[in-house]
């Protein structure tokens, strides 16, 4: 489970309630008119801008948001090496008997691609025609939040306006109304105070996290790729590796490679040592 949404989101509400009971009252700040005109109207105007077919995914963006990372590239490196080594001593038919071993479909089928000698060129069109469409549906559900960050505020600054109204509506000097005229203003404000916190607290995290899941997807289904492609070429599994590990970041390159190279550099040391004492 991914705890940074979860704990970025509720400490995010503790040290703004914590800011209010520190400057204030928290009953300032609490306003029920408000929460309907904020909340709602913010509510209304995301299913008014969006068909059913994005909105009823909105349970499963909550699992991905806090869930672990699920697609990690990091593995894909062992297993088209390990699949490289069989294509080079078998042939490219034989990594047919290995596809059922592999859980994600989009990985099965650029085997299957490689395996029935499709053009390397149709295989690459095909599979990013297929990363692109992804990414836009990602981008459909996405636009949910970013939207609502843009209309909480707006929401906010209407209730805002709403409450300035029935203020200046009301309000009669003669009958001492500029006593109540603080305590009346700061309730028009709390709208803005609402759409605000829901913006900031709660849209553009989700946004972002959503982003970068979708970005996460996208290196794992590229380096798939350019994976089936180095079967396809007949590349060495350690130069396969190599070749992959460069979509990852740097460390993780020093780390996975780097371990490589320390096990090649033993085995040859140890090798040395044996013709050195056969020498002898």
């Amino acid at each position: 489970m991914d705890i940074t949404s979860a704990l970025g989101i509720v400490a995010g509400f503790i040290f703004i309630i914590y800011g209010i009971i520190g400057s204030g009252s928290l009953m300032n700040f609490w306003d029920i008119p408000s929460l309907w005109i904020t909340v709602g109207g913010t509510i209304g105007s995301i299913v008014a801008s969006f068909p059913f077919r994005i909105l009823k995914n909105v349970g499963s963006h909550m699992r991905i948001i806090f869930s672990s990372k699920r697609y990690q590239a990091e593995p894909l490196l062992d297993i088209f090496a390990d699949f490289a080594q069989v294509a080079r001593k078998d042939g490219l038919l034989a990594l047919e008997s290995r596809v059922g071993e592999l859980d994600d479909p989009f990985l099965k089928k650029s085997i299957m691609y490689v395996v029935d000698a499709m053009d390397p060129e149709k295989i690459r069109s095909t599979l990013e025609q297929d990363i692109e469409n992804t990414s836009q549906r990602h981008a459909e559900s996405i636009e949910i939040y970013v939207r609502g960050s843009a209309y909480a505020p707006a929401f906010g600054m209407i209730g805002t306006l709403i409450g300035l109204i029935n203020l200046l509506k009301d309000m009669n000097l003669s009958a001492g109304a500029s006593e109540s005229l603080g305590a009346n203003m700061s309730v028009a404000l709390v709208t803005t105070f609402y759409g605000c916190v829901l913006a900031n607290v709660i849209f553009h995290p989700i946004s972002s996290k959503l982003t970068i899941r979708d970005d996460e997807e996208r290196v794992y289904k590229e380096i798939i790729v350019e994976g089936v492609l180095g079967l396809q070429e007949g590349d060495n599994p350690k130069v396969l590796k190599e070749r992959l590990a460069s979509a990852l970041a740097q460390k993780r390159q020093q780390i996975l490679l780097g371990d490589d190279d320390g096990n090649s550099g033993r085995k040859r040391a140890r090798g040395r040592g044996r013709n050195r004492g056969g020498r002898r």
